[in-house]
């Protein structure tokens, strides 16, 4: 059964959260990011790139220790305060008629490990090591792991509740992004929460997996040390646990570069062998059921549809239609072979980029675009309960959260 816990936050005060709290610093263009860095001095993108205030980008070690000190001087200056009791926190984002609401709190590291906490991507162990390394010498987690869980009648009922009341944080962002968030720290209602999760059997990494895994890094280091209360701390992981019926998936667009020496004609006639094939001329094309495609080439859409003679699974994954873009387009026919690390493929999410199929196609950046019917919870839960491992980008899962919202400190 699954382990989760309330914390002590360290958080934003009410009349900053709006000026502090950030998207992923790798989402931000160049000078935005600049502009941000330069204009803003409250945000927290000023603890990750702690090199800007000299002028200088540092890294490796020397600015895991800067970004340590940066977020020290927050506290210092008292952007940031601790909550003086354990809380759970529920958060809720609304955008564009969408509505996402969860609990942040902390999972077990020793869950993850037992397999109560499941997975359905694989992890690169330098990538675990560095980020590992990080949350060592930064001291703290301040991006939480998605996670979800089966739907829960007392668990929803708490946004019910709390929607009719004020909430400890109300702002919106310059990307019309609405957040609430309010606090949970009766003691009735918090030892509710834990119990309700308890009875829960699995939980499902829904986006986080490296994030997670150098959790567990982390972990496993600290318990081959004598540092009692840095194994303690370290044997758990801030994450935020979303519904079933809450979480929203859609797919990615993959490109290639190139038709792997073939022409136009010769391709279809390779695609042909697996799939039925339909030219809809300029007409966009998106996918609407499982193991359709959509396809654009030479500026046409095509339809793609996977023919029920050639389809022959021989695992829960072969379902997924990345696998079977992979297995039977990306990897015989044009040569794809490792769609992690291959120069010649390119991912871009579905959502907000609609019109990117053609365009960089058209633009010559890419010789094919190809689109997938979104992965489904049952789906996803069934290859992580199988132990398998989904295909790069087979999911573009929200909502995506903030940084700095809520911190999990680590020492």
């Amino acid at each position: 059964m699954a382990l989760v816990k309330p914390f002590k936050a360290v958080r934003p005060t009410r009349d900053k959260v709006a000026l502090v709290t950030t998207r992923s610093y790798d989402i931000y263009q160049k000078k935005e990011l600049k502009d941000i860095l330069r204009l803003n001095p409250f945000s927290f993108l000023h603890i990750l790139l702690p090199g800007f205030k000299f002028h200088k980008t540092v890294h490796g070690t020397k600015r895991f220790k800067m970004v340590h000190n940066r977020y020290r001087e927050f506290k210092e200056n008292g952007i940031f305060e601790s909550d003086a009791s354990p809380s759970y926190y529920l958060h809720q984002k609304s955008y564009k008629g969408n509505v996402f609401w969860g609990i942040i709190g902390l999972a077990s590291i020793e869950d993850y490990q037992n397999c109560v906490i499941k997975k359905h991507e694989k992890t690169l162990s330098e990538r675990e090591a560095l980020f590992g390394n990080y949350l060592e010498v930064t001291g703290f987690n301040a991006e939480p792991v998605l996670i979800t869980y089966p739907d829960h009648e007392f668990l929803s009922s708490l946004i019910e509740k709390y929607r009719k009341t004020r909430a400890e944080y109300e702002f919106t962002t310059n990307k019309n992004r609405t957040h609430l968030m309010w606090l949970l720290d009766e003691e009735d209602e918090v030892l509710k929460i834990s119990e309700a999760f308890g009875s829960m059997p699995s939980l499902y990494i829904a986006d986080g997996h490296h994030r997670t895994a150098s959790s567990n890094f982390l972990y496993n280091k600290m318990a081959a040390g004598n540092d009692e209360k840095a194994k303690e701390l370290s044997k758990y992981f801030m994450a935020y646990f979303i519904p079933e019926s809450n979480l929203r998936i859609t797919s990615f667009f993959r490109f290639v570069n190139h038709l792997n020496g073939l022409h136009k004609e010769e391709f279809l006639i390779a695609l042909d062998e697996y799939f039925r094939i339909e030219n809809v001329g300029k007409q966009y094309y998106k996918p609407s059921k499982k193991h359709h495609f959509s396809m654009y080439l030479d500026g046409y859409f095509y339809k793609l549809y996977m023919r029920k003679s050639a389809f022959k699974p021989q695992n829960e994954l072969d379902h997924l239609d990345s696998q079977i873009l992979f297995k039977y387009i990306l990897e015989p026919i044009l040569g794809i072979h490792d769609p992690s690390n291959d120069k010649n493929i390119h991912y871009l999410p579905e959502t907000g980029n609609e019109m990117q199929l053609q365009y960089l196609v058209d633009s010559g950046d890419f010789a094919v675009g190809f689109g997938c019917f979104p992965v489904s919870v049952e789906q996803l839960k069934t290859v992580a309960d199988n132990n398998l491992a989904m295909p790069p980008k087979s999911s573009y899962i929200e909502p995506k959260l903030r940084s700095g919202l809520t911190i999990y400190e680590l020492s």
